[in-house]
């Protein structure tokens, strides 16, 4: 999710969560009205593989990158961007190729769930819509869990909410030293997702996890690493060359041992992955239903419209 980053003084309170929900109508209409398809940017594609509006997906060197695109919108995750994901990685499980991996086009990684769209019906039938978004934020996860292939995610910029909660279903996790991890979800009235309230505090402990999931801590790439949520930082000047040097490395092996290695390592997981999953998009469908999220949402809305 997006951070709020304006002082407690300056939020607005509303009365009720009628008023609340309007002023979310007003103000996602307008903003959504602004938003245009310039804001992909699609470098070249390898033309075998299937058109997508928000992503580039390119096969090259034994290697799938799926990479997130919409530049602009410092590649914040829309609904359709996470059907769009969902597919990439179905396909990438059953191509030819060795290593699948996930990336951001720009200087971000991901700013996380995009607020402007996440729920575009608000007016009417909102529970409703609440509901499907979740389905499709349970599907969404629950792709990474079962993704069969090694998956390593290029950690490119800065990575918010989303961007930052699946990182823990990733095999490796390569970072610039630019990148930043942040988890603003207590500001926002929301709850963790993406399986981070069980591969955070196992990977880096409870304490440090409470930190970033409850207390909304933003962590360097170097912080990151050391409490092992990130498996190398690379200098940003030399990150890409490196990075996929060594990922083209790591596609010579061979593949089918990779994809059994992992299914060893992980399969004990599985089951109580897609269970903490079920769990998180229960939880969270409440409080995105909540006067606290709602009116969070509006403040940070409205913020992004006087900008």
């Amino acid at each position: 999710m997006h951070c709020i980053s304006r002082p407690l003084k300056d939020l607005v309170i509303y009365p009720n969560q009628e008023t609340a929900r309007q002023s979310y109508v007003d103000l996602a209409s307008s903003l959504s009205s602004s938003s245009t398809s310039s804001s992909q940017v699609k470098p070249r594609a390898d033309r075998k593989q299937q058109e997508y509006e928000n992503l580039v997906v390119t096969s090259e060197d034994g290697i799938t990158k799926i990479m997130l695109n919409r530049p602009t919108k410092k590649n914040a995750i829309n609904p359709q961007m996470y059907q769009e994901i969902i597919l990439a990685l179905k396909a990438a499980g059953k191509d030819d190729s060795v290593l699948t991996v996930l990336t951001g086009n720009g200087d971000y990684f991901s700013s996380g769930n995009d607020l402007t769209n996440f729920i575009e019906t608000y007016p009417s039938g909102i529970e409703e819509k609440v509901k499907n978004n979740l389905v499709t934020l349970r599907n969404f996860v629950n792709s990474f869990i079962d993704f069969p292939k090694p998956l390593i995610a290029v950690v490119n910029g800065p990575a918010k909410g989303i961007g930052v909660t699946i990182l823990g279903l990733f095999d490796v996790v390569y970072a610039s030293d630019g990148a930043t991890f942040h988890t603003p979800f207590s500001q926002l009235g929301l709850s963790p997702e993406g399986c981070s309230s069980y591969t955070f505090p196992k990977i880096m402990g409870p304490a440090k996890a409470v930190e970033m999931l409850i207390f909304g801590k933003m962590l360097t790439a170097r912080e990151a690493c050391a409490q092992g949520l990130v498996t190398e930082v690379f200098p940003d000047s030399t990150f890409q060359k490196e990075v996929w040097a060594r990922l083209k490395a790591y596609s010579d092996l061979p593949a089918n041992s990779m994809r059994i290695s992992k299914q060893v390592i992980r399969n004990m997981e599985k089951e109580k992955l897609h269970a903490v999953n079920a769990e998180e998009c229960s939880v969270l469908q409440e409080r995105l239903l909540s006067g606290e999220c709602i009116n969070a949402v509006v403040n940070f809305l409205s913020r992004k419209a006087k900008l």
